[in-house]
């Protein structure tokens, strides 16, 4: 890695392909290189780093896990792959933990310098973006509730996904989800889901209302 110089190690990068030659230099001057030892933490889940990772040599695991440590593998990341791009454009921590398999070497850009890579149009490019992002850790969120929840979790993620403040601050769904929408949401038979729903009624989680919206109690959030 050390042969090359910035400018030609970016050139080798697919995200970099359709630079200007004025932009690739500025990018060039402003990435730093870094190595990681195998099974070193590049990002981990619910941290912020500011900066985006772009793998040259190595290889990369996602991981997410759960309170009770249990973990679930999202992606296997591999030379000019790169990490950390969502946080960048949305501000928020990261989805999931990224470690090195093996011995792994990177390119590091910062958040101002991976703001001047975008192109002139910046506010509508940043717009549609971070709506990207947006599904991603949506869909990141419904991949670790498949694989590290019980039905009870998933549906009271469900649940709490749908919920909304009322004017009074109680955070309602207020209009009528179906019990086979559930069941498709998270992946269990429309009859499972009936009796988890059932039971956290019973249990003073949820409460349904004459006109069919739903009260969705605080401690729900314990189960999702």
């Amino acid at each position: 890695m050390s042969m090359l110089s910035n400018l030609e190690l970016i050139r080798r990068v697919p995200l970099f392909a359709l630079l200007t030659s004025v932009q690739a230099e500025a990018v060039a001057d402003a990435i730093v290189k870094r190595r990681f030892k195998r099974g070193e933490v590049i990002v981990e889940q619910g941290e912020k780093s500011n900066t985006l990772f772009i793998i040259l040599t190595g290889r990369v695991r996602v991981i997410t896990s759960d309170k009770r440590g249990r973990e679930v593998i999202l992606a296997t990341l591999n030379p000019g792959d790169y990490i950390g791009e969502m946080s960048l454009i949305d501000n928020e921590p990261h989805s999931a933990t990224c470690r090195a398999e093996v011995q792994t070497d990177m390119l590091t850009l910062g958040r101002a310098e991976f703001a001047r890579c975008l192109p002139e149009n910046s506010s509508m490019a940043y717009a549609i973006m971070k709506g990207l992002v947006q599904r991603l850790r949506h869909a990141d969120r419904k991949i670790e509730s498949l694989a590290l929840m019980d039905v009870y979790g998933r549906v009271a993620r469900a649940l709490l996904e749908f919920a909304q403040p009322d004017r009074e601050g109680v955070m309602t769904i207020r209009e009528r989800i179906s019990r086979q929408d559930i069941a498709k949401m998270v992946g269990a038979s429309r009859e499972m889901v009936s009796r988890v729903m059932k039971d956290l009624e019973d249990r003073g989680f949820i409460e349904t209302r004459e006109d069919g919206s739903m009260v969705v109690k605080e401690r729900l959030t314990t189960l999702g």
